[in-house]
């Protein structure tokens, strides 16, 4: 069964009944239609009846975890894309969850306006084919620009290391760790760590032709450049 992502629907699933009801109103106020799930069995009790839209998935439920709720959506085949809700201090969940197929995540408690633009955005990327190699080398091309100490935080984020931690492991100041963080998202054009991530675990799951690309036009610029210099 392969479903296409083309109608503003959100599907909301989160055990939590005040969450449910409060994500319906702001969904519902941004020109969406919700539809609330209490339990990961529960939506994919209704899989063979949704045919578009998007899914806003908590991680953290009972019986059926998110992350579990992935992998049996990929096993049938269902290919809308997926929004994760985390706890904050929760992003290596996050990072499985994009690797398993998910196109973002949101940390708790999130702002509205950024919860609805992650919706919008999930929903045009998909349209477009989000995870395809265009998308994956200019993850590899974005990833590249970075410096080795800007990479080494970036990493030690995506494993969900606290500034503190990072800072003891590689030495330098909580301080210092701060602005290779603020300087690695200025560099990948993002304010957002969510996006820092995605493109990194996009670049980490690139096959290997788009990193030969990214070397080949590097090795190209180098020979121009000693072209030139000679």
């Amino acid at each position: 069964m392969l479903v296409i992502a083309t109608e503003r629907i959100v599907y909301v699933v989160d055990d939590d009944t005040a969450v449910r009801r409060s994500l319906g109103r702001l969904l519902y106020s941004a020109d969406f239609e919700c539809v609330a799930y209490e339990s990961a069995l529960a939506f994919l009790q209704a899989v063979p009846e949704i045919s578009g839209g998007c899914v806003l998935l908590d991680v953290k439920m009972p019986e059926i975890d998110g992350l579990a709720m992935q992998g049996q959506l990929n096993h049938l085949g269902f290919r809308l894309p997926v929004v994760v809700i985390t706890g904050h201090g929760d992003i290596p969940t996050a990072v499985q969850a994009m690797k398993a197929g998910a196109v973002d995540f949101i940390e708790k408690p999130f702002d509205d306006e950024r919860l609805i633009a992650a919706i919008e955005a999930a929903l045009a990327d998909f349209g477009r084919g989000f995870a395809d190699r265009e998308a994956a080398t200019e993850a590899v091309e974005r990833i590249a620009t970075l410096s080795p100490r800007e990479r080494q935080v970036l990493d030690a984020l995506v494993a969900g290391r606290p500034s503190k931690v990072i800072a003891y492991d590689l030495g330098i100041s909580v301080r210092t760790v701060e602005v290779h963080r603020a300087r690695m998202l200025e560099r990948l054009g993002t304010r957002r760590l969510a996006e820092a991530i995605r493109l990194a675990v996009l670049a980490d799951l690139a096959p290997d032709s788009a990193r030969m690309a990214k070397a080949d036009t590097a090795v190209g610029g180098n020979v121009r450049g000693a072209s030139r210099r000679i």
